[in-house]
């Protein structure tokens, strides 16, 4: 617990017991993200004005704000799309599957919760409390303000690798999860009018070019799941 990114590996790895670990899957899930973060910046980098390092700030908080985003959009899907697979499961397998969905479950408080601590060391409002516990509470706050953030941190970028670490319900949960996710990222791009600076076709290229990449590696992973272990969405509802 004293250190906050292998408090972060143990809260949003999957971890149940007999849980396929297919090393070409968790490459290919590396190589996703990897390359969506390198064709962001690309993106950034080629249509704004990156010449210091406050614009490269900019960039890097813009891109974290995006992250961000993604795992609020990531946990309200959460609880719709696990909830409608456990409804569809027959037989005692519902009673498993809720079971399961309690680490995922936690999962997604810990993320919140690390973020409200970080807010509470710094937010302008909760600063009579910062006054009120006086300098050995203020610097009890900044060290857990400081664990709270590299959790944090470390734990968004695990949530949208491992998708809240669902693969603990079942293998297939992570594929289905991420592609309705980034199609609700995409749609989300589309209404808030993203990146207005870049031209409109290569903005199309690329508010689309996500949720078509992802779809296709999603395919392939439940692809790879039914020939090389047996798993399928209609083997693990009982169908």
């Amino acid at each position: 617990m004293r250190n906050p990114f292998y408090a972060a590996q143990r809260a949003f790895r999957p971890s149940r017991p007999g849980v396929v670990d297919d090393p070409a899957v968790r490459r290919l899930q590396l190589w996703r993200t990897a390359l969506g973060l390198v064709a962001w910046v690309g993106l950034m980098v080629t249509y704004n004005s990156v010449v210091s390092a406050e614009d490269v700030k900019s960039v890097a908080d813009e891109r974290l704000n995006q992250s961000w985003s993604s795992v609020l959009v990531l946990v309200c899907t959460f609880p719709v799309v696990v909830g409608a697979f456990i409804a569809a499961a027959r037989g005692g397998l519902r009673r498993v599957y809720l079971r399961r969905a309690l680490r995922p479950l936690g999962a997604v408080v810990a993320i919140m919760a690390s973020m409200g601590t970080a807010a509470l060391a710094m937010a302008p409002e909760l600063a009579g409390l910062r006054d009120a516990v006086g300098l050995p509470g203020t610097i009890a706050i900044g060290v857990l303000c400081a664990w709270s953030i590299g959790f944090a941190l470390y734990g968004i970028g695990l949530s949208l690798v491992h998708v809240f670490r669902t693969a603990d319900i079942h293998e297939v949960m992570p594929p289905v999860l991420a592609g309705v996710l980034v199609w609700e990222m995409a749609l989300l791009d589309v209404i808030t009018g993203a990146y207005p600076q870049v031209p409109a076709g290569a903005r199309a290229v690329f508010i689309l070019g996500a949720p078509v990449t992802v779809t296709a590696l999603s395919w392939w992973e439940m692809r790879r799941l039914r020939r090389h272990h047996g798993l399928s969405v209609r083997h693990a509802l009982g169908r």
